[in-house]
């Protein structure tokens, strides 16, 4: 009897490490095929059938089909009747090691817009004045813009510039043009540096909702303070990214 009760307790318990373990390998094993998914590494977009995958990789099947349905729930593949596991998205790289706007980094890839949905000079929120090194209140211009790829829906960029710099850009074609290179324009000297901070956050239904992004999905949220060449800053931004249509790359290099 107490074999037995022994059986029945440890057997729940190596049967959950077990679920464990096959859905760790699942992980690791999307993580692995996402990088290909991206990179086009798969002719005609069609990936191998799950043997041939879990041979490759030395996984089970059923570590296969999970982590296929990681990367379904990402919506980068589906699984079409009669022909497999195909690619079905995308995702566009954004430097992260050159100050570049997102027309600039995504040229390549197609036509970037720009649909202004606010632009007004407000009074600086206290946060604002105190990064962009202006007195209280101040007035800034803000500018809310909504960022297409080809009509697809990339980025919601909330921004706030000092006004002298900013008040010619009220009749500038914002639609057309990356904010970056007006700056440039205006300020007459070419822009310096950027202090960066990216981390995920949950979208609001109305950033979803504006960004068309899927219910529950993640974004990415860029801050970035960026500088003039002589070290004023100049443009404060709250950049809301789609992570399911956008990755972050950059060449980094370590300081010895």
């Amino acid at each position: 009897m107490p074999a037995e009760r022994t059986r029945q307790h440890t057997t729940p318990v190596a049967a959950a490490r077990r679920r464990r373990r096959r859905a760790d390998h699942a992980r690791q094993l999307a993580d692995l095929l996402r990088h290909q998914v991206l990179g086009g590494g798969f002719p005609g977009g069609v990936l191998p059938h799950e043997e041939v995958i879990g041979a490759d990789y030395g996984m089970s099947r059923n570590t296969v089909r999970q982590a296929l349905d990681l990367l379904r729930a990402e919506q980068l593949v589906e699984r079409q009747p009669g022909v497999g596991t195909v690619v079905v998205g995308q995702k566009y790289p954004h430097a992260l090691d050159r100050l570049m706007g997102l027309a600039e980094t995504l040229h390549p890839h197609g036509r970037v817009t720009n649909e202004v949905r606010t632009i007004s000079p407000v009074a600086a929120p206290a946060p604002v004045a105190d990064r962009l090194r202006l007195p209280p209140r101040a007035q800034v211009l803000y500018v809310e813009r909504l960022r297409r790829l080809d009509g697809l829906p990339l980025s919601l960029d909330l921004t706030y510039i000092p006004l002298p710099v900013g008040l010619p850009l009220l009749d500038a074609d914002l639609e057309n043009n990356d904010v970056f290179r007006l700056i440039e324009e205006t300020a007459g000297q070419p822009l310096g540096t950027a202090e960066i901070t990216l981390e995920a956050v949950n979208a609001d239904a109305h950033s979803a909702a504006v960004l068309e992004a899927p219910h529950g999905t993640a974004v990415l949220m860029l801050e970035r303070l960026t500088h003039l060449a002589d070290g004023t800053p100049v443009d404060l931004e709250f950049i809301r990214f789609r992570g399911d249509r956008l990755t972050m790359r950059g060449l980094l290099h370590r300081a010895i």
